[in-house]
């Protein structure tokens, strides 16, 4: 039994290095790759805070949520009219202060990143209070309907572009912003799984009366679960903005939140591991189909169709990629 707590540290440990050699890598990649393939991994980044933000609470929690699109466009759109309108007196400021052109625009982004987080996790608040006696298609249903009513808001606002969208929104979102949050999202995902908070949810999710037998307040895991899934998005949704420039309402619609959901399906229910490794099959995937020309989608969906039936569970179930289990896996199989 002692190996386990040894195995946790040599992952964290590479954890670390990871990161660390990320953050020396992620300047050299734009110039390592071609932009085709550049702007896959940046999608491929943005998909995993996506798909791991949403597995907290249809996978963890084991609530359904269709509405994960708008958190997003909430972060995006929120972000976007900060930078937009007042991004470059902010950058103006810094700079008469001394600050560096690089480091100004550093600042703002991450200004910018935080308000998006801190109104999209408001949204997750205003929509989990009224709807946290809901479940299974209830749910559903108020959730979809939520994200349907922020793109039709967002259609009849002109202030930040109504039908038209809303563009000259500065390009500051780099290689190292969109993974660092991705990793930063995978292991606040873990050490919740790992927490006491954690096993409420995955209480919550087997059986809520049992779990609300046992002390489990069912209101503060919902809205927990709820308010971190939002933030999170709306992370993704602010650095999706600033990365392509241009945002429409209609880039938010149900669809992008099929997509989502998709993702935490086929990875499996409540699994990390399943959650990054889906998101980045199915950003990459329509796009290496793409020599089947027209064929391409008919390709894709069946190539889902057919796992979901081989494995309706998702790739992982409800386990986790580790060092442990790796282990424990080769161990099993000289046995």
């Amino acid at each position: 039994m002692a190996a386990r707590p040894a195995m946790v540290t040599v992952t964290r440990a590479l954890w670390t290095i990871g990161i660390l050699v990320l953050l020396w890598a992620c300047r050299r990649f734009g110039t390592a790759i071609g932009d085709y393939y550049f702007r896959i991994m940046i999608l491929s980044g943005l998909s995993i805070i996506l798909a791991v933000s949403l597995n907290i609470v249809n996978g963890f929690a084991g609530q359904f949520s269709l509405g994960h699109a708008g958190f997003m466009a909430v972060g995006a759109y929120t972000s976007a009219a900060l930078t937009h309108y007042k991004g470059q007196a902010i950058v103006s400021s810094l700079t008469t202060l001394g600050v560096s052109d690089s480091a100004a625009n550093t600042g703002l982004l991450g200004l910018a990143i935080a308000l998006g987080a801190a109104c999209a996790a408001l949204t997750g608040l205003c929509v989990s209070l009224p709807s946290f006696r809901l479940r299974g298609d209830y749910l559903a249903i108020v959730t979809l309907g939520f994200g349907e009513v922020v793109r039709v808001v967002l259609l009849n606002i002109d202030a930040v572009g109504g039908p038209r969208g809303l563009g000259n929104i500065p390009t500051i979102t780099s290689f190292a912003w969109v993974y660092g949050f991705a990793i930063a999202t995978v292991v606040i995902s873990r050490n919740l799984a790992l927490s006491s908070h954690g096993r409420a949810l995955f209480a919550l999710r087997d059986d809520e009366v049992a779990a609300q037998c046992v002390g489990v307040n069912i209101l503060r895991s919902k809205v927990m679960a709820f308010v971190i899934s939002a933030s999170l998005a709306g992370v993704a949704g602010a650095l999706y903005a600033h990365y392509d420039g241009y945002i429409a309402p209609n880039g938010f619609g149900f669809m992008k939140s099929i997509e989502i959901v998709a993702m935490v399906v086929l990875g499996g229910m409540g699994s990390v591991t399943g959650a990054v490794f889906a998101a980045v099959v199915l950003t990459g995937l329509p796009e290496a189909l793409r020599a089947a020309s027209e064929y391409r989608m008919v390709l894709y969906s069946a190539l889902i169709i057919v796992l979901m039936l081989k494995r309706p569970q998702g790739i992982f179930g409800r386990r986790e990629m580790s060092l442990y289990y790796l282990k424990s896996f080769w161990s099993r199989g000289k046995s």
